[in-house]
Parts: structure tokens; C-alpha cells; sequence
């Protein structure tokens, strides 16, 4: 790949790459390091890596740094102190967005990476397999196992209202 192929990718990539791993982390600055780690090994890779499969290396790339990012966060533990009418659940939902997000927080972070994907990037089984290193067959199963939990969580009263 070319240095020209290289600024073509971060342009035509960057944005759908930041919305698929901030949805799954929820925090836009680790989302923005992570995509900026993705494109940095990206180029120390441009060699290896020719412009037609750059999309998914970086999806690839991307999604497995998120993973460790993640498992990063989960070994600090942070004890914070809640006032009774400050804790989250004891609000109240009322926008759709909002139950959605909050669906999608319930789901592992393989079901919620292969949801995003699939419905909201609009990738193949195949490409997510791929990415996701599953073939299209445990794609398709993890994906069906998500949309239950999701249908689930969703058809009860007291999530949505």
C-alpha cells in the first residue's frame, strides 16, 4: 500500500471505525486512541497490507484493541460512593435511544461487537467472521443468540418505561 492508499483509507475509514468502537466502549476518547492505535499499526503494516483488504484489517485491528482496552479497564477497579437518589437505576427511560444503548450494554462484548457490525455497519457474515476471527456459521449463531437477549430485554415493561 502507498503512502497515497494510506490517507485514502484513513479518510474513507476513520469515522465508520470511531462509531464502531465508541458504541462498544461508550467513551469517546479511549474510542479515538484506539482507532488512532488501529491506523498507526496499520501503517507500520502498509507493506503487508494491499488498499482492497486494508477496510477489514483495520475493523480487525481495531476491534482486537478494543478487546484489550476492555480487559485493561476491567483490572482497575474504581469504589465510588452513591447517594440513594443518585444511583442510575432508580431513573426512569423514556427515550428510545436510550433503551436501546442500555439494551445493548446488557449483551457480552462479542454479541454487542457482532450486533454492530452486522446491523449498524451492515458487514457480511463472512466479513465479520473474518474480523472477528468465527467463521460465518458462529457468526450467524452468536448474532441469533444477541437479537434473543436484546428481544428480551426490550418486550419487558419495566425496561422501556
Amino acid at each position: 500500500m502507498t503512502e497515497k492508499e494510506y490517507n485514502k483509507c484513513v479518510d474513507l475509514y476513520s469515522d465508520n471505525l470511531f462509531r464502531f468502537i465508541v458504541k462498544n466502549l461508550e467513551h469517546a476518547e479511549d474510542a479515538r486512541d484506539v482507532v488512532q492505535n488501529s491506523f498507526e499499526i496499520l501503517w507500520k503494516h502498509c507493506q503487508d497490507v494491499p488498499f482492497e483488504k486494508a477496510k477489514s484489517y483495520l475493523f480487525t485491528v481495531g476491534y482486537h484493541n478494543m478487546i484489550d482496552h476492555v480487559r485493561k479497564v476491567k483490572r482497575i477497579t474504581l469504589v465510588d460512593q452513591f447517594k440513594d437518589e443518585e444511583k442510575v437505576s432508580d431513573h426512569k427511560i423514556h427515550n428510545a435511544k436510550e433503551v436501546i444503548e442500555r439494551a445493548l450494554s446488557k449483551l457480552s462484548e462479542v454479541q454487542r461487537s457482532l450486533v454492530m457490525l452486522k446491523d449498524y455497519e451492515g458487514y457480511s457474515y463472512e466479513e465479520i467472521g473474518e474480523m472477528m476471527n468465527l467463521n460465518p456459521s458462529q457468526v450467524k449463531v452468536y448474532l441469533h443468540r444477541a437479537r434473543i437477549h436484546l428481544k428480551n430485554y426490550l418486550v419487558k415493561m419495566e425496561n422501556v418505561i
